[in-house]
């Protein structure tokens, strides 16, 4: 692809993923992608480019902190280019920084670490307005036994039970080297439940759904509906002795990419 164009660009953004339909171009539906092509192209006009993201994510999942790479053939004047860009994309994703890099430079091996951040809280009614961004969960829950379980989860693990798709001829252990729940005081909003909480996550990389299914495991903790030794074993590679739950993507937010 490098050898195609002369000037590469990363491009820092920062967007609420509650109207896209994930990260990847389809065609009929919003997506993050199609959005910034669609941008670019009318900035470019007949000028050819290429974007690629530092990774995929799901439907209605948010970034505080995410990247894609630019390719092109003008060298960018980069002040006047993120006004640009910015002005021109919708309220919902903003751009925070563009830099330039040489051709050398890979957004999907170069990635050293991935942050996400799960934002929840046990409700008795609805909370319409915090949708977007947080799991209202309706329904208590152990958050002790939660804290608990999710540091099960830290260091190298077999994650092929916390993933979508099929596992066989696929490397699946994962090291995570941070795993948490504590009290939300990031997001503080009016329509916010009074008190909510946040699952950390640390890693070099994730499979398709792994972060919602830890979660979901997690929820199933704090409903006394499995206890700590099945999530161990299930992390050791047995067959879990319980179903998986996908928690709700609008929860999940992108919260740091470091290369």
């Amino acid at each position: 692809m490098a050898s195609r164009f002369e000037y590469f660009y990363l491009v820092e953004i920062q967007y609420l993923g509650f109207r896209y339909h994930g990260w990847q171009f389809q065609h009929g539906v919003r997506t993050l992608q199609g959005m910034l092509e669609k941008t670019l192209t009318f900035l470019f006009e007949d000028e050819k480019f290429k974007i690629l993201g530092a990774g995929r994510t799901d439907a209605m999942v948010s970034a505080q902190s995410a990247y894609f790479e630019l390719f092109n053939n003008h060298q960018l004047e980069l002040a006047a280019f993120q006004k640009d860009l910015d002005e021109n994309l919708p309220a919902d994703i903003k751009v925070i920084n563009i830099k330039a890099v040489d051709n050398q430079f890979n957004i999907i091996q170069d990635v050293t670490q991935k942050t996400y951040h799960y934002y929840f809280a046990p409700v008795k009614e609805k909370y319409p307005f915090a949708a977007p961004i947080m799991n209202c969960i309706h329904f208590p829950l152990d958050i002790s036994k939660m804290k608990e379980a999710a540091q099960l989860f830290e260091g190298e693990h077999e994650f092929k039970y916390f993933m979508v798709g099929d596992a066989e001829n696929k490397n699946t252990i994962r090291n995570i080297t941070e795993s948490r729940i504590e009290e939300n005081t990031e997001l503080t909003a009016s329509f916010f439940p009074e008190k909510s909480f946040v699952f950390k996550v640390k890693g070099k990389g994730f499979m398709r759904y792994q972060i919602r299914l830890m979660m979901g495991a997690l929820i199933k903790i704090g409903r006394n509906e499995i206890s700590l030794h099945d999530l161990e074993d299930a992390l050791q590679g047995n067959p879990p002795n319980f179903d998986k739950l996908n928690a709700a993507a609008s929860g999940l937010m992108v919260k740091e990419v470091k290369f």
